[in-house]
């Protein structure tokens, strides 16, 4: 099977947070992660937007966030500018 990111995914284990526009999060787990994009894990895909901001880390990163595939509790996100 081939590979289709342009760079490099790294398996992580990290908090995250989505953040929902107007106010509210969701809280995430970020499994893998790479300068284009992520997988992250939730209790459900439902109420997460389609676009949302993704804050995680010790200096909290902040990342504005597209949905590009959704599971039952798993998400691929793209990063918007990366």
């Amino acid at each position: 099977m081939d590979d289709r990111r342009a760079s490099p995914r790294r398996r992580t284990l990290l908090e995250g947070h989505i953040e929902i526009a107007g106010g509210g999060a969701i809280d995430c787990t970020i499994r893998n992660l790479s300068d284009g994009g992520a997988r992250l894990l939730v209790v459900s895909v439902i109420g997460v937007p389609d676009e949302f901001v993704l804050s995680f880390g010790a200096a909290a990163e902040r990342r504005s966030a597209r949905v590009v595939w959704r599971k039952e509790t798993e998400l691929g996100v793209a990063f918007v500018g990366a």
